[in-house]
Protein backbone atom coordinates (compact mmCIF):
# COMPACT_ATOMS: atom_id res chain seq x y z
CA UNK A 1 0.00 0.00 0.00
CA UNK A 2 1.52 3.45 -1.16
CA UNK A 3 0.34 6.81 -1.67
CA UNK A 4 1.68 10.43 -2.60
CA UNK A 5 3.92 12.46 -0.09
CA UNK A 6 2.28 15.05 1.13
CA UNK A 7 4.12 18.53 1.79
CA UNK A 8 5.55 19.22 4.99
CA UNK A 9 3.28 21.44 6.73
CA UNK A 10 4.01 24.41 9.62
CA UNK A 11 2.14 23.08 13.15
CA UNK A 12 3.17 25.19 15.33
CA UNK A 13 6.13 28.28 16.06
CA UNK A 14 7.22 29.71 18.74
CA UNK A 15 8.57 33.19 19.77
CA UNK A 16 10.37 34.10 22.95
CA UNK A 17 14.08 33.95 22.34
CA UNK A 18 15.90 37.68 22.01
CA UNK A 19 18.84 36.42 19.48
CA UNK A 20 19.85 33.83 16.75
CA UNK A 21 18.04 30.64 17.86
CA UNK A 22 21.24 28.65 17.15
CA UNK A 23 20.18 24.76 18.47
CA UNK A 24 17.03 22.62 18.69
CA UNK A 25 16.09 19.32 19.72
CA UNK A 26 12.83 17.08 21.01
CA UNK A 27 12.36 14.93 23.84
CA UNK A 28 12.05 11.33 23.36
CA UNK A 29 7.93 11.63 24.39
CA UNK A 30 7.52 14.31 21.98
CA UNK A 31 6.37 16.88 24.97
CA UNK A 32 8.77 19.03 24.76
CA UNK A 33 11.58 21.06 22.52
CA UNK A 34 14.75 22.43 23.77
CA UNK A 35 16.46 25.35 22.44
CA UNK A 36 19.11 27.25 22.65
CA UNK A 37 19.99 30.83 21.79
CA UNK A 38 22.77 34.00 21.37
CA UNK A 39 20.52 35.63 23.91
CA UNK A 40 22.23 32.97 26.41
CA UNK A 41 19.31 31.37 27.74
CA UNK A 42 18.03 28.01 27.22
CA UNK A 43 14.21 27.41 26.52
CA UNK A 44 11.92 24.09 27.06
CA UNK A 45 8.73 24.78 24.58
CA UNK A 46 5.67 22.44 25.60
CA UNK A 47 3.95 20.96 22.90
CA UNK A 48 0.51 21.10 24.83
CA UNK A 49 -0.89 24.62 23.59
CA UNK A 50 -2.08 25.48 27.49
CA UNK A 51 1.32 25.31 28.68
CA UNK A 52 3.75 28.20 28.75
CA UNK A 53 7.51 27.85 27.91
CA UNK A 54 10.11 28.16 30.69
CA UNK A 55 12.80 30.12 30.32
CA UNK A 56 16.82 28.58 31.83
CA UNK A 57 19.03 31.39 32.40
CA UNK A 58 22.37 30.74 33.97
CA UNK A 59 24.90 30.73 31.07
CA UNK A 60 26.73 33.88 30.97
CA UNK A 61 27.13 34.16 26.86
CA UNK A 62 25.86 32.52 23.65
CA UNK A 63 24.45 28.62 23.61
CA UNK A 64 24.98 27.16 20.72
CA UNK A 65 24.12 23.46 21.41
CA UNK A 66 21.45 21.61 23.51
CA UNK A 67 20.42 17.81 23.76
CA UNK A 68 18.17 15.89 25.57
CA UNK A 69 18.90 12.80 27.25
CA UNK A 70 18.09 9.77 25.83
CA UNK A 71 15.50 9.62 28.47
CA UNK A 72 14.26 13.01 28.28
CA UNK A 73 14.72 13.62 32.15
CA UNK A 74 17.73 16.14 31.09
CA UNK A 75 19.18 18.38 28.71
CA UNK A 76 22.44 19.64 28.18
CA UNK A 77 23.47 22.62 27.25
CA UNK A 78 27.27 24.05 25.47
CA UNK A 79 28.39 27.59 25.86
CA UNK A 80 30.02 30.21 24.60
CA UNK A 81 30.88 31.06 28.47
CA UNK A 82 33.29 27.79 28.13
CA UNK A 83 30.35 25.76 30.46
CA UNK A 84 28.65 22.71 29.81
CA UNK A 85 25.17 22.58 32.31
CA UNK A 86 22.89 20.21 32.68
CA UNK A 87 18.98 20.97 33.07
CA UNK A 88 15.95 19.09 34.42
CA UNK A 89 13.48 20.52 31.87
CA UNK A 90 10.53 21.76 34.54
CA UNK A 91 9.47 24.84 36.18
CA UNK A 92 12.02 25.18 38.75
CA UNK A 93 15.10 25.09 36.39
CA UNK A 94 17.57 23.08 38.44
CA UNK A 95 20.85 22.82 36.69
CA UNK A 96 24.64 21.67 37.13
CA UNK A 97 27.53 23.33 35.66
CA UNK A 98 31.07 22.14 34.85
CA UNK A 99 33.90 23.81 33.29
CA UNK A 100 33.98 21.88 30.50
CA UNK A 101 36.96 23.33 28.23
CA UNK A 102 39.49 26.14 28.08
CA UNK A 103 37.51 28.31 25.64
CA UNK A 104 33.71 28.27 23.56
CA UNK A 105 31.97 25.10 23.76
CA UNK A 106 30.41 24.52 20.55
CA UNK A 107 28.43 21.05 20.69
CA UNK A 108 26.71 18.88 23.57
CA UNK A 109 25.83 14.92 22.75
CA UNK A 110 24.10 12.66 24.79
CA UNK A 111 25.19 9.12 24.46
CA UNK A 112 22.42 6.18 23.40
CA UNK A 113 22.49 4.51 26.94
CA UNK A 114 22.75 8.22 28.53
CA UNK A 115 26.20 7.82 30.81
CA UNK A 116 28.03 10.05 28.70
CA UNK A 117 28.64 13.01 27.39
CA UNK A 118 30.86 14.39 24.36
CA UNK A 119 31.95 17.89 24.24
CA UNK A 120 33.64 19.91 21.01
CA UNK A 121 35.83 23.09 21.54
CA UNK A 122 36.98 26.03 20.18
CA UNK A 123 39.82 24.85 21.93
CA UNK A 124 40.60 22.01 19.39
CA UNK A 125 39.76 19.18 21.51
CA UNK A 126 37.26 16.49 22.03
CA UNK A 127 36.30 15.64 25.76
CA UNK A 128 34.35 12.57 26.81
CA UNK A 129 32.51 12.67 30.53
CA UNK A 130 30.04 10.58 32.59
CA UNK A 131 26.75 12.27 33.26
CA UNK A 132 26.58 11.15 36.78
CA UNK A 133 28.83 13.50 38.53
CA UNK A 134 29.99 14.91 35.51
CA UNK A 135 33.53 13.49 35.43
CA UNK A 136 36.37 13.89 33.00
CA UNK A 137 37.03 10.88 30.96
CA UNK A 138 39.31 11.59 28.08
CA UNK A 139 40.08 13.88 25.37
CA UNK A 140 40.43 13.54 21.74
CA UNK A 141 43.32 15.50 20.07
CA UNK A 142 44.12 15.63 17.26
CA UNK A 143 42.33 18.54 15.42
CA UNK A 144 44.47 21.80 15.08
CA UNK A 145 41.57 24.10 14.37
CA UNK A 146 38.36 24.89 16.50
CA UNK A 147 36.10 21.54 16.47
CA UNK A 148 32.70 22.91 15.28
CA UNK A 149 30.29 19.28 16.68
CA UNK A 150 31.29 16.17 17.81
CA UNK A 151 28.64 13.42 18.02
CA UNK A 152 28.19 9.38 19.16
CA UNK A 153 27.33 6.44 16.54
CA UNK A 154 24.14 4.93 17.25
CA UNK A 155 25.73 1.76 18.93
CA UNK A 156 28.24 4.66 20.85
CA UNK A 157 31.50 2.74 19.70
CA UNK A 158 32.36 5.64 17.83
CA UNK A 159 32.69 9.61 17.90
CA UNK A 160 32.72 11.96 14.77
CA UNK A 161 34.19 15.12 14.92
CA UNK A 162 34.56 18.38 12.37
CA UNK A 163 36.82 21.05 12.24
CA UNK A 164 37.84 24.08 11.11
CA UNK A 165 40.93 22.23 10.07
CA UNK A 166 39.24 20.86 7.20
CA UNK A 167 38.82 17.61 8.42
CA UNK A 168 36.01 15.13 9.81
CA UNK A 169 37.63 12.49 12.05
CA UNK A 170 35.83 9.01 13.17
CA UNK A 171 37.23 7.93 16.47
CA UNK A 172 37.15 5.04 18.09
CA UNK A 173 36.37 5.65 21.83
CA UNK A 174 37.36 2.52 23.54
CA UNK A 175 41.06 2.72 21.89
CA UNK A 176 40.38 6.50 21.83
CA UNK A 177 42.82 6.81 18.42
CA UNK A 178 41.64 8.45 15.24
CA UNK A 179 40.53 5.66 12.74
CA UNK A 180 40.25 7.97 9.73
CA UNK A 181 40.39 11.11 8.46
CA UNK A 182 37.88 12.40 6.09
CA UNK A 183 39.03 15.78 4.08
CA UNK A 184 36.68 18.57 3.25
CA UNK A 185 38.67 20.44 0.49
CA UNK A 186 36.38 23.42 -0.58
CA UNK A 187 35.51 24.56 2.88
CA UNK A 188 34.81 23.04 6.79
CA UNK A 189 31.60 21.22 8.25
CA UNK A 190 29.72 23.40 10.15
CA UNK A 191 27.28 19.74 11.43
CA UNK A 192 28.14 16.36 11.54
CA UNK A 193 25.79 13.37 12.15
CA UNK A 194 25.52 9.56 11.71
CA UNK A 195 22.73 7.67 9.84
CA UNK A 196 20.55 5.88 11.77
CA UNK A 197 22.13 2.68 10.62
CA UNK A 198 25.63 3.48 12.05
CA UNK A 199 26.90 2.83 8.68
CA UNK A 200 27.52 6.52 7.42
CA UNK A 201 27.86 9.90 8.24
CA UNK A 202 26.47 13.45 6.53
CA UNK A 203 28.23 16.14 7.15
CA UNK A 204 26.69 20.46 6.02
CA UNK A 205 29.39 22.31 4.79
CA UNK A 206 30.31 26.09 4.75
CA UNK A 207 31.15 25.57 0.78
CA UNK A 208 27.15 25.04 0.46
CA UNK A 209 27.51 21.22 -0.02
CA UNK A 210 25.98 18.37 2.21
CA UNK A 211 28.34 14.76 1.90
CA UNK A 212 27.20 11.59 2.63
CA UNK A 213 30.27 8.75 3.23
CA UNK A 214 30.60 5.59 3.95
CA UNK A 215 32.33 5.10 7.25
CA UNK A 216 34.16 1.78 6.21
CA UNK A 217 34.98 2.24 2.60
CA UNK A 218 35.42 5.81 3.28
CA UNK A 219 33.85 7.10 0.20
CA UNK A 220 31.78 9.79 -0.89
CA UNK A 221 28.67 7.82 -1.45
CA UNK A 222 26.26 11.40 -1.85
CA UNK A 223 27.26 14.79 -2.66
CA UNK A 224 24.61 17.40 -2.64
CA UNK A 225 24.87 20.51 -4.21
CA UNK A 226 21.19 22.41 -3.72
CA UNK A 227 21.61 25.33 -1.16
CA UNK A 228 23.52 28.90 -2.01
CA UNK A 229 24.42 29.64 1.02
CA UNK A 230 26.14 28.31 3.66
CA UNK A 231 24.66 24.59 5.10
CA UNK A 232 24.66 24.86 9.01
CA UNK A 233 22.90 21.93 10.45
CA UNK A 234 21.10 18.49 9.49
CA UNK A 235 19.25 15.72 10.60
CA UNK A 236 18.93 12.24 9.72
CA UNK A 237 15.03 11.35 9.68
CA UNK A 238 15.20 7.62 11.86
CA UNK A 239 14.08 4.88 9.27
CA UNK A 240 17.41 6.52 7.42
CA UNK A 241 15.36 7.41 4.64
CA UNK A 242 15.78 11.50 4.29
CA UNK A 243 18.15 14.04 5.14
CA UNK A 244 16.78 17.34 5.79
CA UNK A 245 19.26 20.38 5.78
CA UNK A 246 18.93 24.10 7.16
CA UNK A 247 21.16 27.31 5.50
CA UNK A 248 22.31 30.81 5.59
CA UNK A 249 20.30 30.77 2.51
CA UNK A 250 17.20 30.82 4.40
CA UNK A 251 15.87 27.24 2.92
CA UNK A 252 15.60 23.98 4.61
CA UNK A 253 15.99 21.14 2.20
CA UNK A 254 14.20 17.43 1.96
CA UNK A 255 16.77 15.08 0.78
CA UNK A 256 15.76 11.47 -0.41
CA UNK A 257 18.63 9.15 0.22
CA UNK A 258 17.05 6.21 -1.17
CA UNK A 259 16.75 7.86 -4.53
CA UNK A 260 19.48 10.47 -3.97
CA UNK A 261 17.50 13.46 -4.75
CA UNK A 262 16.10 16.54 -3.37
CA UNK A 263 12.37 16.54 -2.37
CA UNK A 264 11.34 19.44 -1.11
CA UNK A 265 12.49 23.27 -0.61
CA UNK A 266 11.02 24.63 2.25
CA UNK A 267 10.51 28.59 3.01
CA UNK A 268 9.57 30.04 6.44
CA UNK A 269 12.42 31.52 8.02
CA UNK A 270 13.01 35.09 7.44
CA UNK A 271 16.98 35.08 7.13
CA UNK A 272 19.18 32.34 7.66
CA UNK A 273 18.23 28.60 9.37
CA UNK A 274 20.56 27.66 12.08
CA UNK A 275 19.19 24.50 13.13
CA UNK A 276 17.05 21.57 12.61
CA UNK A 277 16.50 18.34 13.71
CA UNK A 278 13.52 15.49 13.33
CA UNK A 279 11.92 14.18 16.37
CA UNK A 280 12.67 10.57 17.72
CA UNK A 281 9.70 9.20 15.41
CA UNK A 282 10.28 11.72 12.52
CA UNK A 283 7.05 12.22 12.46
CA UNK A 284 8.16 16.03 13.36
CA UNK A 285 11.26 18.01 12.77
CA UNK A 286 12.17 21.65 14.38
CA UNK A 287 13.85 24.09 12.87
CA UNK A 288 15.37 27.84 14.35
CA UNK A 289 16.54 30.72 12.71
CA UNK A 290 18.33 33.82 13.07
CA UNK A 291 14.92 35.56 12.97
CA UNK A 292 14.54 33.84 16.39
CA UNK A 293 11.84 31.88 15.76
CA UNK A 294 11.19 28.10 16.83
CA UNK A 295 9.39 26.64 14.00
CA UNK A 296 7.37 22.78 14.09
CA UNK A 297 6.77 20.74 10.98
CA UNK A 298 4.85 17.73 10.67
CA UNK A 299 6.86 15.83 8.37
CA UNK A 300 3.67 14.10 6.09
CA UNK A 301 6.04 11.36 4.55
CA UNK A 302 3.81 7.74 4.89
CA UNK A 303 4.80 5.86 7.22
CA UNK A 304 3.87 2.05 7.75
CA UNK A 305 4.96 0.95 11.37
CA UNK A 306 7.24 -1.44 11.75
CA UNK A 307 6.94 -4.65 14.18
CA UNK A 308 10.04 -2.86 16.41
CA UNK A 309 7.94 0.67 16.67
CA UNK A 310 10.43 2.23 14.53
CA UNK A 311 8.75 3.86 11.76
CA UNK A 312 10.10 3.15 7.86
CA UNK A 313 8.91 4.83 4.77
CA UNK A 314 6.78 2.60 2.44
CA UNK A 315 6.80 4.37 -1.00
CA UNK A 316 7.83 3.61 -4.53
CA UNK A 317 9.33 5.70 -7.00
CA UNK A 318 6.32 7.22 -8.85
CA UNK A 319 4.85 8.73 -5.05
CA UNK A 320 7.97 10.80 -5.27
CA UNK A 321 7.39 14.59 -5.45
CA UNK A 322 9.42 16.25 -8.09
CA UNK A 323 12.35 18.12 -6.74
CA UNK A 324 12.07 21.62 -6.94
CA UNK A 325 15.84 22.19 -7.92
CA UNK A 326 17.99 19.71 -9.27
CA UNK A 327 21.03 17.82 -6.78
CA UNK A 328 24.14 16.53 -8.06
CA UNK A 329 23.65 13.47 -6.36
CA UNK A 330 26.46 11.11 -6.84
CA UNK A 331 25.35 7.51 -5.67
CA UNK A 332 26.81 4.80 -6.41
CA UNK A 333 23.68 2.40 -6.70
CA UNK A 334 25.61 -0.87 -7.01
CA UNK A 335 24.99 -3.14 -3.82
CA UNK A 336 28.34 -3.10 -2.68
CA UNK A 337 28.51 1.10 -1.58
CA UNK A 338 25.26 1.67 -1.37
CA UNK A 339 24.29 1.38 2.72
CA UNK A 340 20.54 3.10 1.80
CA UNK A 341 19.15 1.03 -1.23
CA UNK A 342 16.59 -0.88 0.92
CA UNK A 343 14.84 -0.88 4.14
CA UNK A 344 16.27 -4.66 4.47
CA UNK A 345 19.94 -3.45 4.45
CA UNK A 346 19.28 -0.68 6.60
CA UNK A 347 17.54 -3.05 9.15
CA UNK A 348 20.25 -5.62 8.62
CA UNK A 349 23.06 -2.76 9.28
CA UNK A 350 21.52 -2.05 13.04
CA UNK A 351 22.54 -5.13 14.32
CA UNK A 352 26.27 -5.29 12.98
CA UNK A 353 29.52 -4.38 14.31
CA UNK A 354 32.50 -3.06 13.05
CA UNK A 355 35.05 -5.56 13.68
CA UNK A 356 36.38 -7.12 10.37
CA UNK A 357 34.43 -10.31 10.83
CA UNK A 358 31.38 -8.83 10.81
CA UNK A 359 32.33 -6.34 8.27
CA UNK A 360 33.21 -9.45 5.82
CA UNK A 361 29.73 -10.85 6.45
CA UNK A 362 27.73 -7.55 6.09
CA UNK A 363 29.24 -6.91 2.95
CA UNK A 364 28.48 -10.61 2.17
CA UNK A 365 25.32 -10.18 2.74
CA UNK A 366 24.79 -6.44 1.05
CA UNK A 367 26.01 -8.14 -2.25
CA UNK A 368 23.37 -11.15 -1.79
CA UNK A 369 20.42 -8.55 -0.93
CA UNK A 370 21.91 -6.72 -3.97
CA UNK A 371 22.14 -9.49 -6.17
CA UNK A 372 18.38 -10.71 -5.01
CA UNK A 373 17.10 -6.94 -5.55
CA UNK A 374 18.45 -6.66 -9.24
CA UNK A 375 17.38 -10.13 -10.10
CA UNK A 376 13.45 -9.10 -9.18
CA UNK A 377 14.33 -5.26 -10.86
CA UNK A 378 15.27 -7.82 -14.14
CA UNK A 379 12.37 -9.72 -13.96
Amino acid sequence: MTSALSDPTLERHFKGHRDTVTSVDFSCSMKQIATGSMDSCVMIWNMKPQMRAYRFDGHKDAILSVHFSPSGHLVASASRDKTVRLWVPSMKAESTVFRAHTATVRSVNFSGDGQTLVTASDDKTIKVWTVHRQKFLFSLNQHINWVRCAKFSPDDRLIVSSSDDKTIKLWDKNSRECIHSFYEHAGYANHVDFHPSGTCIAAASTDNSVKVWDIRSHKMLQHYQVHSGVVNSLSFHPAGNFLITASSDSTMKVLDLVEGKLLYTLHGHQGPVTCVAFSRTGEYFSSGGADEQVMVWKSNFDCVECSDGVRLQHKTASSLQTPTTTSTAHFPLNSHTSILRSKTVSILEQRLTLTEDKLKECLENQMEIGLHLQRREDA
